[in-house]
């Protein structure tokens, strides 16, 4: 089956043209769900419930199920424009995440994490297990919430929620995982210039590692589109062969990254960008 990965769109209202073009498009394939991996709106835009509730309208309206996880342009950039960081997040989940479905015109069923935390969800698909993270940009909430224990809390249940992923992965035989979450967690970084990520990336590194079947890390942020093996062993400095990184494509570009996957196929994921077909009508 095939999936569709987007992400850091829309910003502008040509974005949004586009995105309307996009998600057409992907209605128009044979995908058996899509993932929006956050960022729907520009760190300058204001982080209203109007805006909040246009793209829960889009999401609503794809003809395939989609799985949403939160940006930091969505909460903890929001202090920018004059809000909370923290009500805003939990204005987020009362409109995106609630039930025990996807988004979407068809839905799949999903497991969220908890009360405190349903952005964090799992969901199985053709003998393959998918899992969503709260992780935003820039360095996961870690430097400016500091005093309120925000960023502690939520990275205990992220980090619980991902080696509970892998154990049900692991309970069921699936043949693949696939973690889909916003932040670039910073792979090339030295550990001093990741601070909010180095618990989470040593976590994944043992639990990729222990686990021996191709695993894949799906995130935006830096709006660079790069399908890549960054992990390396922190014990040997080789390259983990089972591991995959996919950033998907990014304002200003408006793209999709189509995920196919084979689960008789060693390798399972295969990956393959696709441009939206650019017409120029209706943009006078």
């Amino acid at each position: 089956f095939e999936l569709g990965l987007i992400g850091d769109i829309p910003y502008t209202v040509e974005e949004e043209r586009k995105t309307e073009l996009l998600f057409g498009e992907m209605d128009s394939q044979k995908l058996a769900f899509v993932v929006h991996v956050g960022d729907i709106k520009s760190g300058s835009a204001p982080c209203t419930d109007e805006l909040f509730l246009r793209e829960k309208e889009r999401f609503e309206d794809s003809a395939h199920p989609l799985f949403y996880v939160p940006g930091d342009n969505e909460w903890t950039d929001c202090e920018r424009t004059g809000h909370d960081p923290i009500e805003r997040l939990e204005r987020l989940r009362e409109i995106f995440f609630v039930g025990d479905e996807s988004l979407g015109e068809e839905t799949i069923p999903l497991t969220r994490q908890s009360a405190d935390y349903p952005e964090n969800v799992r969901w199985s698909y053709g003998g393959a297990t998918f899992l969503g993270l709260n992780v935003p940009g820039p360095n996961n909430n870690r430097d400016d919430d500091e005093a309120s224990g925000e960023y502690e809390r939520r990275n205990e249940a992220n980090l619980e929620w991902m080696r509970e992923g892998f154990e049900r992965a692991e309970a069921e035989e699936s043949s693949a995982l696939m973690i889909v979450l916003q932040a670039n967690p910073g792979f090339e970084l030295p550990p001093e210039e990741r601070t909010g990520y180095n618990d989470l990336l040593a976590a994944l590194e043992e639990e990729t590692v222990a686990f021996g079947k191709p695993v894949v890390l799906v995130h935006g942020d830096t709006h660079t589109l790069q399908i890549d093996k960054p992990m390396t062993s922190s014990t040997s400095g080789e390259r983990v062969e089972n591991f995959t990184r996919v950033e998907t494509f990014g304002s200003p570009v408006v793209g999709w990254v189509r995920a196919g996957v084979d689960t008789s196929d060693p390798e399972v994921f295969t990956f393959q960008p696709e441009m939206v077909e650019n017409t120029d009508e209706n943009t006078a």
